[in-house]
């Protein structure tokens, strides 16, 4: 199984992005997503920027795909989703449907988790409009992925989203700015106060979501370490990584050693829990509550 990593999901300022992209050229990840996927008002860096990083970590020898945003609103997004799709370089992960529209024809695109591909007969839709990668969405069980795996059409790859702070549902409203009683027009950028997400707790001061900018996420942390020989069972090629704050490369790293046979998951577990932003969570694989742990 290959390695992704998805894009930055949370508002960093413009040295820490290139920074961090810079640790990623020298880490283990296959695959690097790219591109503001959460709110097109974060402009630390521009288009033409997430270019030029891609074009860094493919002379270091990863596969670069663009992200497309996965909420649209207004014309500036089309705007930029329209650059995304007609880029020329790099394939495009579709994280709505406006996307995957203007990808039909296209070969080689990715169907993002946010397209909510639950069968084969719609994963059959979108390789007939060119789609070769599949992304499950993040409830995705044992069961529905293997189900969509044994029936998917040739050449479609599947990737499962396996270790980070699960994206669960955008909004048009800012959380984090309406935490401050801000307008998302006049937000302050707040959100970049909150380089993991601002967490939140249930009244019994139980950890619950974490609201990040007009996405909700988990608290806790996805992760599927155990699971390793299921997913390739099922038929998972590729493991997603969410990128934090800190600790990323060498959480790639374990999960790497860990597919290898180099490290035991119960080692690998032990020291993702220490480098995780969040308890580690892996409930929807198994059936149950994503916010579950255990077999």
């Amino acid at each position: 199984m290959k390695l992704s990593l998805g894009p930055v999901l949370y508002y960093w300022p413009r040295k820490k992005v290139l920074d961090f992209y810079q640790s990623i050229a020298r880490s283990c990840a296959d695959i690097v997503y790219l591109g503001e996927l959460v709110c097109s008002r974060r402009h630390e860096l521009a288009f033409d920027d997430w270019l030029a990083i891609g074009a860094g970590l493919a002379a270091a020898g990863k596969e670069v795909v663009l992200s497309a945003q996965a909420l649209t609103e207004s014309e500036g997004d089309l705007k930029i989703m329209r650059r995304a799709v007609a880029n020329g370089r790099f394939a495009v992960e579709a994280n709505d449907w406006g996307a995957a529209r203007l990808l039909s024809g296209t070969e080689g695109w990715v169907a993002g988790p946010h397209l909510n591909v639950y069968n084969p007969q719609t994963l059959s839709v979108v390789a007939s409009l060119g789609a070769t990668r599949w992304v499950a969405p993040m409830e995705a069980t044992r069961e529905l992925v293997a189900g969509v795996c044994a029936a998917r059409p040739l050449g479609v790859e599947a990737e499962l989203f396996a270790h980070g702070r699960m994206p669960l549902a955008f909004s048009a409203r800012c959380f984090t700015a309406r935490r401050f009683n801000r307008q998302k027009e006049d937000c302050g950028y707040v959100c970049m106060d909150y380089p993991d997400g601002m967490a939140l707790e249930t009244r019994e001061g139980k950890p619950f979501l974490a609201a990040n900018g007009i996405q909700t996420q988990s608290a806790g942390v996805y992760c599927l370490v155990d699971e390793l020989k299921d997913l390739q069972d099922a038929g998972v090629g590729v493991l997603r990584v969410s990128p934090q704050a800190e600790g990323t490369p060498q959480i790639l790293q374990l999960l790497r050693e860990t597919r290898d046979g180099m490290l035991s998951a119960a080692e690998a577990r032990k020291a993702l829990a220490a480098l995780s932003a969040g308890a580690l969570w892996n409930g929807f694989w198994h059936g149950r509550p994503g916010m579950q742990a255990g077999a």
